[in-house]
């Protein structure tokens, strides 16, 4: 077994492989630049789609492509609120009726924090 082995090699760190007959794939540089001044390029593949942003390398800011291709503006919806989804199921004159059928119910002591229901029984007794 020791003779099969390669002297004076390091494991992984070398690989015996030549470049002979291999075709890369076709390249183009990419230039950018940030808001603060730095220019930089970037090799992408020709087929790769090119961004507009690509994060500086020296400061971590947004950087714009020079080649003049412009960032996508996504339509952003606004958020919906509680009463927006609430109005989707309900009418307004739905929600009046529910408010005051539930208001008279709690001022009957119906419904509610049982608390509240024994000090308004005992102001009932005393009157």
């Amino acid at each position: 077994m020791a003779e099969r082995t390669l002297r004076g090699a390091r494991l992984g760190g070398q690989s015996f492989e030549d470049e002979r007959g291999i075709e890369f794939a076709a390249r183009q540089q990419v230039g950018y630049e940030c808001p603060q001044g730095h220019g930089f390029e970037i090799t992408m593949s020709v087929e790769a789609d090119v961004p507009a942003i690509w994060e500086c390398p020296r400061c971590g800011a947004e950087a714009l492509s020079t080649s003049g291709i412009q960032p996508e503006v996504k339509a952003e919806k606004p958020a919906r609120t509680h009463w927006d989804m609430l109005l989707e199921r309900r009418s307004e004159k739905e929600l009046e009726d529910i408010l005051k059928e539930r208001l008279e119910l709690l001022r009957n002591g119906e419904i509610g924090p049982a608390h509240l229901h024994r000090a308004n029984q005992k102001k009932r007794k005393a009157s």
